[in-house]
């Protein structure tokens, strides 16, 4: 029943379930696979690691059972530590991605990052039109969006790194854009009201994302009635490393996935496809795709 509730809230891995739960890592993988046995938890392979999650389709009254179930036990003092732990758990893989931005904030343009060409870029910048509001989510110190903010009505970058924050609004002021703006938040919970922009941009930011569904989500919600989102990311790739060296959570997606993603977010007319490929290792490529909110009603 730990296992279950921790997992009726988020995706874990192995390792954090050893750490929230304080057991040895063949016990919980012994009770992981009886529960996949059982049909009630699922597996996803990230490279080198395994996370694990309740069956998104289980039937509802299953689903109704097991919260039942996990309500029942929910006052025992060791749920409320696992809660607890599994905050914690949450919390410091916020911090292992916003440490990484803080460092390079300031760097970023000179220094290699994966996915981030001026090709790819360009294939993104030809597809926009002027005198429009744009969200620009995860956005670093906005080099998308500096260019943008010279012809666009309104720009807005969203960062959850505070020194990013700090080094795009000087170079907003910098270069004289008035109509930059640089906010504070998570792209997965925008500080930005609904309906508000027509464009929503993620360049090489959904893989940052812990969940990047909500993220595409959080897209949908802050677009207009025909507003567009543009997504520039990594195609699935196998380079761990990149978790340590750039903070990526997920290596990259696959076409379908980000397919999927937006098709679930509620957009329409979805397309994605190759814009580039790098020629040197670990030869990333690069996705783009975009769809447009349904008008209103």
């Amino acid at each position: 029943m730990r296992l279950l509730a921790l997992l009726m809230r988020e995706e874990l891995s192995v390792a954090e379930l050893q750490e929230i739960l304080g057991m040895g890592q063949s016990r919980i993988s012994s009770q992981l696979a009886l529960l996949r046995q059982a049909g009630l938890v699922t597996d996803r392979r990230d490279g080198k690691k395994a996370f694990y999650s309740l069956r998104s389709t289980l039937p509802l009254s299953q689903y109704n059972l097991l919260k039942a179930a996990s309500e029942s036990v929910s006052e025992l003092p060791v749920m409320d530590e696992d809660t607890e732990s599994l905050d914690r758990i949450l919390i410091k893989r916020r911090k292992v991605s916003e440490q990484y931005f803080n460092l390079i904030a300031g760097r970023l343009g000179k220094n290699y990052c994966p996915g981030r060409s001026w090709e790819a870029i360009g294939h993104l910048a030809l597809r926009l039109t002027p005198s429009i509001e744009i969200a620009d989510l995860g956005a670093g110190e906005g080099l998308i969006s500096q260019l943008l903010a010279k012809r666009s009505k309104q720009v807005w970058c969203i960062d959850n790194s505070p020194r990013m924050i700090e080094v795009g609004t000087e170079l907003a002021k910098k270069n004289d854009l008035a109509n930059l703006t640089y906010k504070l938040g998570d792209i997965e919970k925008v500080p930005l009201a609904d309906a508000s922009v027509d464009v929503a941009i993620l360049s090489q930011a959904l893989h940052h994302a812990q969940h990047p569904q909500i993220a595409v989500q959080e897209a949908f919600r802050i677009l207009k009635p025909e507003g567009q989102i543009l997504i520039l990311d990594l195609n699935e790739h196998t380079f761990e490393k990149a978790r340590e060296l750039y903070a990526d959570v997920w290596l990259g997606f696959k076409e379908s996935v980000l397919h999927q993603f937006l098709k679930k977010a509620g957009f329409q007319n979805v397309e994605v496809s190759l814009t580039a490929k790098e020629t040197t290792e670990p030869y990333f490529e690069t996705l783009l795709a975009s769809g447009y909110k349904p008008k209103a009603r």
